[in-house]
């Protein structure tokens, strides 16, 4: 039996397969691309291009993401919120908050000790502090993500960045590249600017808001971002190894539940995961990152 799990996100589709033994076997991950539906029929071929069969009884498909309606061979879809919340339960029980950095949106997730979502607050009406945003602003800078996710750590003159909307920044930072400010400035600005809308969207979840926090999604990876979420707020943060993939995690106990109560006659354990999420509660970095609640 082999147990998959896809997650097609607005920029970027991640698929992983697990066999009966709970064990990795195959994942691979490729631009989202315009068509979340021809992005799902690429993942398909993959799949049975590696001798994974759909179409029978040995395999069990669980989507998420913004695409998961466009995945016609999946026996279930879960929503991407509940997926992060269960994920980042699983990774630390002690989770309460999760923050998503994605690359069209931002969400702020409250749940509570089972994993379950209390709350969330989205921004998704607009780019702004968004993996596009920064993606927009390392491209007006010349530089690639990897570059500039470093490179902001070396900043020395503090840079405002006054306006978060994608082209008024993007404006912005033509401006300040030509009074001829240093690039690292000039990143440190715009990751203190994302800092700062990440934070006011979490502490609008409300002050009683006990437990970790931890923090999903590829824009999780950068280090800048990281740095100036730790500099500008004051709780704990949960940083797994591979945030990107966090979604995946508890899909997979979900998955598990739904696959024996559809075939319950099967005496594996069902384990589906929407990515591939390894890490274990003590594979997780802990962090300082505080949200400014009061």
């Amino acid at each position: 039996m082999n147990y998959i799990g896809i997650d097609i996100g607005s920029t970027c589709a991640k698929t992983v397969v697990l066999n009966e033994k709970k064990e990795l076997i195959l994942e691979f991950v490729q631009p989202t691309g315009w068509s979340s539906v021809d992005t799902a029929e690429e993942i398909r071929q993959k799949l049975e291009f590696a001798g994974i069969n759909l179409s029978n009884e040995s395999s069990h498909c669980v989507a998420t993401g913004y695409g998961r309606i466009s995945v016609p061979y999946a026996d279930k879809t879960v929503t991407e919120i509940t997926c992060h919340a269960k994920g980042a339960h699983y990774l630390n029980p002690n989770v309460r908050t999760v923050i998503d950095i994605g690359g069209q949106d931002i969400k702020a997730i409250s749940i509570d000790e089972n994993g379950a979502v209390k709350n969330f607050l989205m921004n998704d009406k607009c780019a702004a502090g968004t993996g596009r945003f920064l993606e927009m602003m390392a491209r007006t800078l010349g530089l690639s993500l990897e570059e500039m996710s470093t490179k902001g750590l070396e900043w020395k003159e503090n840079i405002v960045i006054s306006s978060m909307c994608t082209v008024f920044a993007e404006s912005e930072v033509v401006s300040l590249v030509a009074q001829n400010k240093d690039v690292a400035d000039i990143i440190h600005g715009l990751n203190v600017s994302v800092a700062s809308k990440v934070g006011a969207l979490a502490a609008r979840l409300g002050k009683k808001n006990p437990g970790e926090y931890m923090m999903t999604g590829g824009v999780a990876k950068n280090p800048g971002i990281i740095k100036a979420l730790e500099e500008k707020h004051t709780h704990t943060l949960m940083e797994q190894g591979m945030p990107e993939k966090t979604a995946c995690a508890k899909a997979s106990k979900m998955a598990n539940e739904d696959a024996r109560f559809v075939l319950p006659n099967a005496c594996e354990t069902k384990m589906v995961m929407t990515m591939n999420c390894r890490s274990q509660p003590s594979d997780c970095q802990r962090r300082k990152f505080s949200t400014a609640l009061s």
